[in-house]
């Protein structure tokens, strides 16, 4: 008999123990606050036609970014001043609570009526439709420090030649240029030669994080790039422009300087 109570009560036991172990399971279901229809974004004018403008997601219950072609503004609401005359679209990115989308809205500038930062008119000149072109700041054989190594990783010695490469070994597009404009759009064409056809691109003037991106086409001495055409901004100045890659294509365990002057 004690034998039976004593089975009993250990089975009990192990039945308690297996399931004190069960999880408690509390499910939780994301639900949308609305659909994308239901988005609603608007663009507004400082001034009728203006450059400076407010895009605005104003819809409860949904999150998400900006993204105005040129950067990315992390919140619902950004007012910018937009470089490019012309009819552009922007994009809102953001989630409905189960699921992210994206939605786009259409602005007309008529008019550069709030001036530019600084950065825009020295790359690209006062007169931002025709556009300004770059060449190379020196000639081979001269000792001329236009196209070099420098030290990987770090822009700061950006102007620190390991190796003056452009004195010895110009770069093959040492007699090209590249052209900057933002007629219509974030315009940049590159060219092999003084005579060649354009290799046609655009590209983004990053001034918060001091970048430059070339997309479609390539840069002025670019068998030293990389390939996310990413460039540090060292100096952009109405008369010098210097790009830094801190891993080059040329020799991956260096960085790469180029310095450029106005045509």
């Amino acid at each position: 008999m004690k034998i039976h109570n004593i089975k009993y009560l250990l089975i009990g036991a192990f039945m308690l123990a297996f399931s004190a172990c069960d999880p408690i399971v509390d499910e939780q279901h994301l639900s949308d606050s609305t659909d994308v229809a239901g988005v609603n974004l608007k663009v507004t004018h400082s001034t009728p036609g203006g450059n400076k403008i407010t895009l605005t997601m104003d819809t409860p219950g949904v999150t998400g970014y900006w993204d105005y072609n040129l950067g990315k503004a992390l919140t619902n609401e950004a007012t910018i001043v937009y470089p490019i005359p012309g009819k552009s679209t922007f994009t809102f990115v953001g989630t409905l609570g189960s699921k992210f989308f994206t939605k786009t809205i259409d602005a007309q500038i008529d008019k550069l009526d709030t001036r530019l930062d600084q950065d825009w008119y020295d790359l690209v000149s006062e007169n931002t439709a025709a556009g300004k072109t770059w060449i190379f700041a020196g000639v081979a054989g001269t000792g001329a420090e236009y196209w070099f190594m420098s030290p990987p990783d770090n822009p700061d010695s950006a102007m620190s030649p390991w190796w003056n490469a452009g004195d010895c070994c110009p770069p093959l597009d040492v007699a090209g240029s590249m052209h900057f404009d933002l007629n219509g759009a974030a315009n940049y064409n590159h060219y092999q030669t003084a005579s060649a056809a354009a290799e046609k691109g655009t590209f983004v003037l990053d001034i918060s994080n001091r970048k430059l991106f070339i997309t479609g086409s390539k840069i002025l001495g670019y068998e030293a790039g990389n390939t996310a055409n990413e460039y540090n901004i060292i100096t952009l100045t109405e008369d010098k422009l210097v790009l830094y890659v801190p891993r080059s294509l040329k020799d991956p365990t260096t960085g790469w300087t180029f310095v450029y002057k106005p045509q």
